[in-house]
C-alpha cells in the first residue's frame, strides 16, 4: 500500500496536538442528506448561496462553495484529494463549472488536497480563474512542523497556470452584492501549531448577514486576530468553527464574535470525540468542550458537516 492510499483510509493514530491535523481509525459511510435553510428576507431572490461540503473519506476536512447573485463562484479550501470529484460535481451542477476565486486558508492537506487533485489530475473538469493563498515559506513550515504534506501542496499549486497571489490584509473582493474581506496575514513569531496558526481568515457580507471563515486558526493566532480587527469587524452572524471545532480559537474569541449560527466542518467521530468506535468522549479531542461553550453562550443553530451537504441561502 502506498503512502497516499494509506493516508486516504484514515488509519493513522491521532496526533492532533503535535501537528494540528486530526486523525482517527474509523469506518466511513457517505452521508447523502441535504440540509437546506434560507436566511433571506426574500427566499425567491437569494443574494448568495453557501454550501458546506461533507467529507468523502474517513478523516476530517473543510470545504465551502459560495455562489453570489451575479453567478460568480468562490471556494474556501475544499478538503482532501478524495473530495475533488464531489466538489467538481457540485460546482458543475450548481455553479456552471467555473470558480472565480479559490481562497486557501492554510497549507494542510485536509484543506488543500482537493484543489491540488483538480490542478494536477482533473485540470479540464472545471475552470479556476484565480487562486489566493498566503502561506509562509515552505522551509519555515517544515522547520516547525515536519510534514511532507506542505511540500506536496506547494508542488501541486505550482502546476496551476492561472493567477495565484496572496490576499492583502483588509483587501476587499466584490462578487455581485457580496463582499469578502481578508482579515489577517501570518505571524512567523507564532512557531507553535505553526501551520494552523498561519490560517488566513475572511469575512463574507451578503444580504445583511455576515459570515466569518477561520480555517484552522489556533488560540495564539486568534488572540492576534482579535487585536488586529477588534469587535466591530469580528462580530458576525455566522462563524465557521476553527480547527473543525476543537483546539482552535478560545472561548473568549467566540464570545467576541457573538454569532447566532455555527458552521462545523466536523465528522461524526470528531463531533462525539469518539476514537476508533470506542464511544462518545473516548478520544483526545476537545470538541465536546467547544460544544459546551456554544451551548452556554445560548447559540441554538448549528450546521454540522456530519449530517450531510448544508445549503444556506442569504
Amino acid at each position: 500500500m502506498d503512502r497516499r492510499t494509506f493516508l486516504s483510509l484514515g488509519i493513522l493514530a491521532p496526533f492532533a496536538l503535535k501537528s494540528g491535523l486530526v486523525w482517527a481509525k474509523t469506518e466511513y459511510k457517505p452521508v447523502e442528506n441535504v440540509i437546506e435553510t434560507s436566511f433571506s428576507d426574500d427566499p425567491s431572490s437569494p443574494k448568495g448561496t453557501l454550501w458546506q461540503i461533507p467529507r468523502q473519506q474517513p478523516s476530517q476536512m473543510m470545504g465551502y462553495v459560495y455562489r453570489a447573485d451575479n453567478g460568480q463562484t468562490v471556494v474556501f479550501d475544499g478538503g482532501w484529494d478524495k473530495e475533488a470529484p464531489y466538489l467538481v460535481d457540485l460546482i458543475k451542477r450548481e455553479c456552471g463549472g467555473k470558480v472565480d476565486a479559490w481562497f486557501l486558508t492554510h497549507a494542510h492537506f485536509d484543506h488543500c488536497g482537493a484543489i491540488g487533485e483538480i490542478i494536477t489530475r482533473m485540470s479540464d473538469a472545471i475552470e479556476i480563474r484565480s487562486v489566493y493563498r498566503n502561506f509562509p515559506e515552505l522551509n519555515w513550515l517544515l522547520e516547525y512542523e515536519k510534514s511532507s504534506w506542505a511540500a506536496r501542496i506547494f508542488d501541486e499549486l505550482n502546476g496551476y497556470k492561472g493567477e495565484i497571489r496572496a490576499p492583502n490584509v483588509d483587501e476587499v473582493f466584490q462578487f455581485g452584492s457580496t463582499t469578502i474581506r481578508c482579515l489577517n496575514d501570518y505571524d512567523q513569531s507564532l512557531t507553535m501549531n505553526c501551520i494552523n496558526n498561519s490560517s488566513i481568515c475572511f469575512r463574507i457580507d451578503v444580504g445583511g448577514k455576515s459570515i466569518l471563515i477561520l480555517g484552522d486558526l489556533g488560540k495564539e493566532a486568534g488572540e492576534r486576530l482579535a487585536k488586529l480587527q477588534g469587535k466591530e469587524t469580528l462580530d458576525c452572524d455566522f462563524v465557521q468553527m476553527a480547527h473543525h471545532g476543537q483546539q482552535g480559537v478560545n472561548r473568549e474569541f467566540y464570545e467576541l464574535v457573538d454569532p447566532s449560527v455555527c458552521l462545523w466542518p466536523t465528522p461524526d467521530w470528531l463531533w462525539e470525540n469518539n476514537q476508533g468506535g470506542k464511544g462518545p468522549n473516548s478520544g483526545p479531542w476537545k470538541t465536546l468542550e467547544t460544544r459546551a461553550w456554544i451551548e452556554e453562550m445560548g447559540i441554538k443553530q448549528n450546521f454540522v458537516s456530519k449530517d450531510g451537504l448544508v445549503k444556506l441561502t442569504f
